[in-house]
């Protein structure tokens, strides 16, 4: 098995959380999106490096992020920031037990209204079920559509369920349910870098090659991972 790369104390970027020389920022252009997004992190969510929250808030153009903090003795609650939120677009709470996800991709609908802006909740399944009762009433809560789904790509961490997917992937399945397939494929190679380079990072050299098997990450950026991968062997 290979050394993790990930070890305490360790310089890392302060924004893809990887080591500097192995920095994964500058692989892919951003996000590009007619939907404003909002990311609220569970505070424990807030500092693992695999967090899909905190990468959608870096590579997607103009989303918001924001902590969440449970009231406590120790810490005061941390509320939703609504300034944040858009006056004239209407809000999507993403999460399972939200109602199927609106047919909003047809012209008709997208002239009438205009796109809607989306709250992920970044957190364990138990955490946001928390979270979800704290933005009550802020907007319709929502679900992706149970026929849309596929297996998740996020090997960093265990899924109960095979069709529990990251706060990535639901984004992109909003995105594509909108009609953003651009969007939605350019944040798919955000993400499974993200993935790829993580399990690299802890040492998983062979599920990190399994993982590469079945990504477009290598027709996509095959003079990137070159270099990458010169960069790791140095």
């Amino acid at each position: 098995m290979g050394r993790s790369v990930v070890l305490a104390g360790a310089a890392r970027c302060p924004c893809c959380q990887l080591q500097p020389r192995w920095c994964i920022c500058d692989a892919i252009p951003p996000v590009d999106t007619a939907v404003r997004v909002h990311v609220f992190i569970h505070r424990h969510e807030h500092g693992k490096p695999s967090s899909t929250g905190r990468l959608v808030a870096r590579v997607v153009n103009g989303a918001s992020a924001s902590i969440y903090q449970r009231q406590s003795r120790f810490f005061p609650a941390a509320a939703f920031p609504t300034e944040s939120l858009a006056a004239d677009r209407e809000l999507w709470i993403l999460h399972p037990t939200g109602a199927p996800l609106p047919a909003a991709a047809t012209e008709t609908t997208t002239a009438a209204r205009g796109r809607p802006q989306i709250l992920l909740l970044d957190a364990t399944w138990r955490q946001a079920g928390e979270m979800l009762r704290s933005v009550e009433g802020l907007g319709r809560c929502v679900r992706l559509p149970e026929s849309t789904a596929e297996p998740s790509r996020f090997w960093l961490r265990h899924q109960a369920e095979p069709t529990h997917v990251s706060t990535a992937e639901a984004v992109m399945g909003v995105f594509r349910g909108l009609g953003e397939t651009a969007a939605a494929e350019r944040l798919r190679l955000h993400f499974e870098l993200h993935v790829y380079a993580m399990l690299l990072a802890r040492g998983r050299r062979e599920l990190a090659a399994r993982y590469l098997g079945g990504s477009p990450l290598s027709d996509a950026l095959p003079g990137f991972l070159a270099e990458f991968h010169a960069r790791r062997a140095d």
